[in-house]
Formats: structure tokens, sequence, C-alpha cells
């Protein structure tokens, strides 16, 4: 009985706390402050990804698009190598025939 009585009582504030919340999010004087720090997140998000770029280049080391293309060419060279092979066998098994 006591248990009803709470989880009735849980309920009744979470609606309310749920529905004030949602008009609260909802407000541009929220959304709006909200969106400009996500900018500005993300613009300094750039500017540290590119200073960190900058230093491994520096260093002499490669970076991770410099990592990315040199993955890229490697997949290309073996989907080329899987393909010759594929053509060899074929050819083999013709000749064999």
């Amino acid at each position: 009985m006591i248990w009803e009585t709470w989880k009735k009582g849980f309920d009744t504030w979470e609606q309310k706390t749920a529905e004030m919340m949602e008009s609260v999010l909802k407000s541009p004087a929220v959304l709006q402050p909200m969106g400009s720090m996500l900018t500005a997140t993300m613009k300094m998000k750039s500017a540290t990804d590119k200073a960190i770029a900058n230093w491994w280049e520096l260093m002499g080391l490669p970076t991770r698009r410099d990592q990315e293309r040199t993955l890229h060419a490697l997949n290309q060279l073996q989907s080329r190598l899987i393909d010759l092979e594929e053509k060899l066998s074929d050819l083999e098994a013709k000749k064999k025939n």
C-alpha cells in the first residue's frame, strides 16, 4: 500500500518534471546559447585537430590523413592482387582442360 502511494506520487512528479523540462528545452532562450556553445566547441575542435596534424608533420610523422591515404592505396593494391590471382587461377584451369 505504501509502495503504491509512493509510486503514484513519483509518476506524477516525473510527468510534471518531463513537461517542464520539455518546455524549457524548446525555449529559444535555451536553444540559442546552446547552439552558440556547440558552434564554438566545433570550431575549437577543428583548430585543435589542425594544430595536432601540423605538430605531427613537424615531427616528420604521418598524419591521420596520410595514414588513411596509405591504407586506401594498400586496399586498392590488395584488390588488384586478388583479381590477378583469380585470373591466373582461371587461366590455369583452362590450360589443364
